[in-house]
C-alpha cells in the first residue's frame, strides 16, 4: 500500500480555497490537529483535513464561535443543539432590536417636554422587555395561599406578553404598566378588593376558580360586541361569590352582591394600559368584569315578577 500523501499548510489552503493564515488560526485552536511533522517541524495534513477544514468554514459561515464549532467537531453537540441554541439567541437579539427600533421612534416623533419623560419611562425597561415585575405585582395583590397552580393560571391571563414587534405606542403603553407595577405601594392604592380580606369570610379559590370560568364565558360576547345580558356567564359569576361564601344564589344575594361590588377598589389604570398593549381584540379582564357587572346590574335593576 502506498504511503498517504501527506500536505503542507500551503497545499491544504490552496485545496481549501483559503489562506495560509486561516489554516494555521484553526490548526493553532485545536480545530484541525495536523497529523505530523516534516524533519524541519513543518506542518503536514493528512487528506481528512480537507473536508474537516470545509465543515469548519461552514459552521463558521453561520457565525457559530470556535468553542462551539469544537464541539460539534469533537461530537460533545449535535449540529441540531448547537442551531437550537443560535436560534434562541438570534431570536432574543432580533427582539431587542425591534424594541429599541420602536422606543427611538417613539422618542423621535414628540415633543421636547414629552421626551424627558418618556425617556425617563424607557429607561427603566430592560430591552427586550421582561415580564417580571408585573409578575411580581400580581402575587403581591392577589390573595395569600392561593394554590400555585391557580396563581399561574392567573398570571397567564393578567399579565400581557410584550409584542414580537412592537409599534411606538405600545412601547410606550408598556414601559407605563412597568412604572405602575413598580411604584410604592401604599394603602388601598393597590385595589385590593373585599375579597382578598380574610374577615370577609371568602374563600378566595373557589372564587377565583369560578371567576375565571366566567369570564371564559362572557369573553366571546364581549368580541361580539353583544350588549350585557342575562345568561349562563352571568350565573357562573354570581354562583363564584356566592360559592365562595357558603350561600345560595338568590334576588337578594344579587342585589347585595351588586352594592358590594361597585364599592370595590379597582386598578382601571393597569387594564387600560394593557388595553392599549394587547389591542381591542382580546378583552381585558377588566373589560369583561365591567361587562358582567353591568349585566348583574340589569337583572338587579328589573328583577323577574
Amino acid at each position: 500500500m502506498p504511503p498517504v500523501r501527506m500536505w503542507t499548510i500551503g497545499e491544504l489552503a490552496e485545496h481549501a480555497g483559503v489562506t495560509v493564515k486561516t489554516v494555521r488560526f484553526y490548526s493553532d485552536r485545536g480545530l484541525l490537529p495536523e497529523a505530523a511533522r516534516s524533519a524541519g517541524g513543518h506542518r503536514r495534513y493528512g487528506p481528512e483535513a480537507l473536508d474537516r477544514l470545509r465543515t469548519i468554514r461552514s459552521l463558521r459561515t453561520l457565525d457559530l464561535p470556535v468553542p462551539e464549532v469544537a464541539r460539534i467537531l469533537d461530537q460533545e453537540d449535535t449540529v441540531e443543539d448547537v442551531i437550537a441554541g443560535q436560534l434562541r439567541e438570534l431570536g432574543s437579539r432580533l427582539a431587542t432590536l425591534r424594541w429599541r427600533e420602536a422606543a427611538l421612534q417613539l422618542l423621535q416623533d414628540c415633543t421636547p417636554e414629552e421626551r424627558a419623560e418618556r425617556l425617563h419611562l424607557i429607561g427603566a425597561v430592560s430591552a427586550p422587555p421582561s415580564t417580571a415585575a408585573l409578575a411580581r405585582f400580581w402575587r403581591r395583590w392577589l390573595p395569600p395561599r392561593l394554590p400555585a397552580r391557580l396563581v399561574s393560571a392567573i398570571l397567564e391571563e393578567a399579565v400581557p406578553q410584550p409584542p414580537v414587534e412592537p409599534i411606538p405606542a405600545q412601547v410606550l403603553a408598556f414601559a407605563r404598566l412597568h412604572a405602575f407595577v413598580s411604584a410604592p405601594c401604599s394603602g388601598d392604592d393597590r385595589g385590593q378588593p373585599a375579597a382578598h380580606r380574610p374577615d370577609k369570610g371568602y374563600r378566595p379559590a373557589v372564587l377565583y376558580d369560578g371567576l375565571r370560568e366566567a369570564y371564559a364565558l362572557a369573553s366571546p360576547h364581549l368580541r361580539a360586541q353583544r350588549p350585557p345580558h342575562e345568561g349562563e356567564a352571568l350565573d357562573c359569576f354570581v354562583s363564584a361569590y356566592a360559592r365562595s361564601r357558603g350561600m345560595r344564589d338568590s334576588p337578594a344575594f344579587r342585589h347585595h352582591l351588586g352594592r358590594l361590588l361597585a364599592a370595590d377598589p379597582r386598578i382601571d389604570h393597569y387594564w387600560q394600559l394593557t388595553a392599549e398593549l394587547t389591542g381591542p381584540s382580546q378583552p381585558t379582564a377588566s373589560a369583561t368584569h365591567d361587562w358582567l357587572l353591568a349585566a348583574l346590574d340589569t337583572r338587579t335593576a328589573h328583577p323577574a315578577a
